[in-house]
């Protein structure tokens, strides 16, 4: 996503509260939001997918290879 989609996402927003906004206005806010909302999924996912937790016993386990799909590195 970039600066100038969430401007426009912002500028859509702001349009909407004052004089309101054309049909194909709110389709391309509708897809900006949608294209906003899974870069913003896919960057929470990609963060989660790092963390690893030291367990008690001392073991680490890797969340990301756990639950996120995360293969294991074949060096």
């Amino acid at each position: 996503m970039t600066s100038e989609q969430i401007e426009r996402i912002n500028t859509l927003y702001h349009k909407s509260q004052s004089v309101g906004l054309t049909l194909e206005e709110k389709e391309e806010q509708a897809r900006l939001r949608k294209e906003y909302i899974a870069a913003i999924r896919a960057n929470l996912r990609g963060t989660l997918n790092q963390i690893s937790i030291k367990e008690p016993d001392g073991s680490i386990t890797d969340l990301g290879k756990k639950y996120g799909g995360v293969k294991e590195d074949q060096d």
